[in-house]
């Protein structure tokens, strides 16, 4: 009996891949008399491929088509870049979004970063203080003062940050 990682797929007479994988112990269930290391030739090998990783401005298909690769099918991931039209509708979402969130004047300074997709605040954010996180106060960005501020100590119980009043409110 095959091994339960190992794939098959059913191929058709033109060599197009039929139907989905199916496992090693499956398949030998299925067709307890055919030798795996001898297949058929409506039957071939599968090797599973990963969704590839998708770039800010690229698509891939939700799923793969089977395609015969060097030899073994496998997943063929359908991936292609963003159009034009529709990369800027992309980065016009993100930017509505994010002038759409309560409170959005505050970082009305902010930009877009068209290399990444985000909005970008005209300074860097600072390095992470473990301590002024333990000790309940966070670093924020202040529209005010167009800079990164310390915020009082976060009060225990349930609080929300007012960052136009630069306070700590109850939820």
């Amino acid at each position: 009996m095959s091994e339960s990682l190992e794939l098959f797929i059913r191929v058709d007479e033109n060599g197009n891949a039929v139907d989905h994988p199916i496992t090693g112990n499956n398949f030998g269930l299925a067709f307890p008399d055919i030798d795996v290391d001898n297949l058929p030739s409506n039957f071939a090998k599968f090797i599973r491929v990963p969704r590839p990783q998708v770039g800010v401005y690229e698509v891939a298909n939700i799923d793969p088509e089977y395609k015969l690769v060097d030899g073994v099918y496998t997943d063929a991931w359908g991936l292609r870049s963003l159009t034009p039209e529709e990369k800027a509708a992309k980065q016009q979402e993100t930017v509505t979004a994010f002038n759409n969130r309560p409170q959005a004047e505050n970082w009305s300074t902010w930009t877009l970063d068209e290399a990444t997709c985000t909005m970008q605040p005209p300074i860097p954010r600072p390095a992470v203080d473990e301590t002024k996180i333990a000790a309940g106060i966070m670093t924020f960005w202040c529209g005010a003062d167009a800079n990164w501020k310390d915020t009082p100590v976060r009060p225990e119980g349930e609080y929300k940050f007012d960052f136009i009043a630069w306070a700590w409110v109850a939820v």
